[in-house]
Parts: C-alpha cells; sequence; structure tokens
C-alpha cells in the first residue's frame, strides 16, 4: 500500500554547514504527481542566499582543496556506503515527490551511490605530466587544480543521480559546490545532504538551494565566484546559458535534450528485443534524457515487433509508484499529460495509428496518469518526430538498409543517445561509427555508468558527465615551464 506516514526532518536550505530558512520566511508545497497531496512545506530562497551560499563555498575552498585527495575520498565513501545502507530512505522520497515506481528509485540510488564511489577513487588518478624539454636547462611539467566553485543545477526526472554525477567528481577534486535541484523534487535531495552533513563535510563545502531558477541563475551567472556551471535540462536554457556565459568566459558543462533512435534488425529475437523495447521506453514514463523515442524496424520484421510490443506493453501496471507490483507511475505534472496528448492528437490527425493507449486511463480520479501508448504510421512531419516527447509514447517506423536507417536517425538536431539491436557485427560497427549520437547502446538498453563517459553531440550539450572525461571537466591545467640557472 502506499506509504501516507511520510514526514520531512528538514525542509530547509542547506549553507555553511547549516540548515537554515534564508532570507525570507517564503514557503513553497511539494506535490505527490500520485495523488496530488501535498507532501511537505519547503524554504523557498533568493537570490541573496544564492550569494551566501558561494560565499560560504568561496571561504571553504582553501581547506577543502589543501586536503589530500584521499581524506576527500574518505568522505565519498562513506556518503556512498551511509546512502546503500539507507536507500529506502531516499527511495521513499524520490517516489513519492517524482513518482517512478520504489524500484526504480532504488536503483537511481544505488547508482548514485557508485557514482560517488567511483569518482573518489578515479581522483587519486587525476595526474599530471612531465613533457621533454626543448633545451637541456629547461623542465616542463603540468599541473592539475580543481576550477573553483561549481553550481550544480538539475531537473525532476532524477533528483539524485544528475548530481551525483556533477558533486562526485566536483568534490573529489577539490572543488567546492552550491546545488540546486527543481523546485519541484527537492525532498530526495534535502534527504542525501542530511547523509553528506553525517559524512563531516566541512562547512562551505557543499551547500543546498531551492528557489525561483531565474534568480538562482543569475547570480551563478552573474557572480564571479562561482567558476563553473554544471547543467542538464533543456535545450533552450542551455544555448541561453551558453550566450550568458559569453560575459565572463564562465566554464559550462551542458547535458540536454535528446531523441533517441532504437534500430532493430532482422538477425535479432524479436519477442526478446520487443521485450526490452517497451521496458526501455516506458521506464519513468518515457521521462529519461536518453529515453528511447523512435523505433526503426526493419521492414521484414516490423509487422512481428509491433504485434509483440503490443502485446507487452499490454502487460504494464499504472499505479502509485509506491504500490507493490507497479510499473509505471505518474507523469511527473499535469503540464507532461498535456504536451503528451497534443503530441497524440497530432500524430493521429496526420494520418497515425494508435494502437494502444493515446488517452489518460479513467481508473484514477486523481494523478497526472497517461496510458502507455504505441503508434505506427508514423510520418516526418509530426511534432514526435521532431520534439523532445518526455512521455509514454512509442512510434514505431520501418526501414530498408543500413545507409538509409543512418540517415533517418541522424536527421534531428539532437545526439545524445541511440540504440541499436543487431547479432551482426559488421552492423554494429557501421552503426556505432556512423550515428552522431554521444552514446550508443549496441545490444544494451543501459549504456550509462560512472565509468563512461556521458554527453550529447549537436545541439545535446556540450563536455561529459562520468568517466575520466567527468573529472576532467573539474579540473585545470597549468603548464609549468623552467629554466635552471
Amino acid at each position: 500500500m502506499s506509504d501516507t506516514s511520510f514526514e520531512m526532518k528538514n525542509n530547509q536550505l542547506y549553507i555553511n554547514g547549516q540548515w537554515v530558512d534564508g532570507e525570507t520566511d517564503n514557503t513553497y508545497d511539494v506535490i505527490n504527481p500520485a495523488t496530488e497531496d501535498t507532501l511537505a512545506t519547503i524554504a523557498y530562497g533568493t537570490r541573496v542566499d544564492a550569494k551566501q551560499a558561494l560565499e560560504a563555498a568561496q571561504a571553504a575552498m582553501p581547506a577543502w582543496q589543501g586536503l589530500t585527495v584521499y581524506d576527500r575520498s574518505v568522505r565519498l565513501k562513506k556518503l556512498a556506503d551511509l546512502m546503500r545502507e539507507r536507500c529506502d530512505y531516499l527511495a521513499v522520497a524520490l517516489t513519492l515527490e517524482q513518482g517512478k515506481p520504489l524500484g526504480e528509485s532504488r536503483g537511481e540510488i544505488m547508482a548514485s551511490a557508485a557514482t560517488f564511489e567511483w569518482f573518489a577513487e578515479e581522483a587519486k588518478r587525476a595526474y599530471g605530466r612531465t613533457i621533454p624539454p626543448s633545451a637541456p636547462n629547461k623542465r616542463i611539467f603540468t599541473v592539475r587544480q580543481p576550477v573553483g566553485v561549481v553550481a550544480a543545477v538539475s531537473p525532476w526526472n532524477f533528483p539524485i543521480v544528475l548530481q551525483a554525477r556533477k558533486l562526485g567528481p566536483a568534490l573529489a577534486v577539490g572543488c567546492t559546490t552550491v546545488s540546486r535541484p527543481a523546485s519541484q523534487t527537492p525532498l530526495s535531495l534535502i534527504r542525501l545532504f542530511e547523509l553528506m552533513h553525517e559524512c563531516d563535510f566541512p562547512p562551505g563545502v557543499v551547500n543546498l538551494l531551492m528557489g525561483p531558477p531565474a534568480e538562482m541563475m543569475d547570480e551563478f551567472m552573474e557572480n564571479r565566484i562561482c567558476r563553473k556551471i554544471s547543467f542538464t535540462g533543456s535545450t533552450e536554457v542551455g544555448k541561453e546559458l551558453i550566450r550568458r556565459s559569453a560575459d565572463q568566459v564562465k566554464r559550462l558543462s551542458l547535458e540536454l535534450g535528446g531523441h533517441a533512435p532504437v534500430i532493430i534488425f532482422p538477425d535479432v529475437d524479436i519477442e526478446a528485443v520487443a521485450k526490452a523495447s517497451v521496458i526501455g521506453k516506458f521506464r519513468n514514463n518515457g521521462q529519461v534524457c536518453i529515453c528511447p523515442t523512435r523505433f526503426y524496424a526493419q521492414k521484414t520484421v516490423q509487422e512481428d515487433f509491433i504485434e509483440a510490443v503490443v502485446e507487452e506493453t499490454k502487460k504494464l501496471v499504472l499505479g502509485n509508484g509506491m504500490d507493490e507490483g507497479v510499473q509505471i507511475g505518474p507523469m511527473f505534472e499535469m503540464r507532461g499529460v498535456e504536451k503528451t496528448d497534443r503530441i497524440v492528437s497530432d500524430a493521429t490527425s496526420k494520418g497515425a495509428r494508435c494502437l494502444l493507449g493515446g488517452k489518460r486511463p479513467e481508473q484514477f480520479d486523481k494523478g497526472f496518469f497517461y496510458e502507455p501508448t504505441v503508434l505506427t504510421d508514423v510520418t516526418a512531419d509530426m511534432a514526435i518526430m521532431t520534439e523532445e516527447p518526455f512521455g509514454p509514447v512509442m512510434p514505431i517506423l520501418d526501414f530498408d538498409n543500413i545507409d538509409e536507417v543512418i540517415e533517418k536517425a541522424n536527421d534531428t538536431e539532437y545526439g545524445l543517445a541511440a540504440y541499436v539491436l543487431t547479432n551482426d557485427l559488421t552492423a554494429a560497427f557501421k552503426m556505432a561509427e556512423g550515428l552522431e549520437f554521444g552514446t550508443i547502446g549496441i545490444n544494451d538498453p543501459v549504456p550509462a555508468t560512472p565509468q563512461a563517459p556521458f554527453g550529447g553531440l549537436k545541439e545535446s550539450g556540450m563536455g561529459r558527465e562520468n568517466g575520466i572525461e567527468g573529472m576532467d571537466a573539474y579540473l585545470e591545467t597549468k603548464n609549468v615551464s623552467i629554466i635552471l640557472q
């Protein structure tokens, strides 16, 4: 049954090692998307609070940077252990505020813990270099140092893991941080900061703000204390940050929108592929940056694939993410439901066939639910093929040959992720080399992992998270050249 006894230990901002109300007494309510009930009332800060958080992070920077990487790693490893130990404490808050099933929330917590742990280890290998000199009396070497105070800005669909990808490497290499989650999903991150407080991060090293996104970003952009912004969100906002970053040549890491193709070749087990495709498509209601959004099945197997997909989709159980057996929770907010409905209506009005779903389910009196939807006869002029859907809609198209499908898959301004299902080694290599996407999963529906780089091409972003590249994003490299006397 759903948990109705949920309570928050803290509901404030976390600045300079303390839970505080902020400059004003402003608050706002966090809503459960499954019931539309109020979960908690949370402090809502201002730009003044953002400035204070940046100043606290700046004051803490010298001592934190001055620690050895081993000392910093101890705290990050302790945090990872606490996250695993109290997984449900974090996961319940995540499910209640975001809507995803509890099992998915647990998976997000465990993946986040693995991210903190991996960067705790990898930062020990943030090596410099000794460079061969051009003269006998000259010595050249490089020194790598933390970039400075980092603002970590993340959206609502993965409140914990997207912060972990930013905080893990930043803290490990010696940066101090200010986190700003989506206003609608702060609860699980507040609980994460409670655990960070237990791990004895010195005051000012980690800070947490909830408040108006425009005000907070203005302070991050205009305050020279903030040396880098790591942002996950829409392409539109990312472009605006790029324009504004020019004033101070502020460093950015951007993980933006996506429109991931899935390409199914005829040499695979169609039923198994259909099952995996349905799970991948409807995970978190399609509200995933690298969610599969366009399914291209080779013509000889398209009908079999469609039939298997419809049967698998019918088996999905919708409901409150806290309930046993639920596979699909509510969408995050009514705006998402309305966008999904608009995209489906646009497609069907232009000739697409809706084989399943296409509407809000009737069994729920409240909550932001939408039925998992399968579309065929989809064409390039439909909104679902040009907009990032971010909803539970699965359009199925066809193709004849490799060159054709590569062209179709690449025909988008996005380039975050793509998926290929084949047992043909030649086809796999051609797809890996020809697809214009930052992450390509070949027979792998979950290619994101802490040790491998993650990020987009084209308008899907700049820079990389995770992997050694994710650590490099928070380091500056100095060239030191010495002439010996």
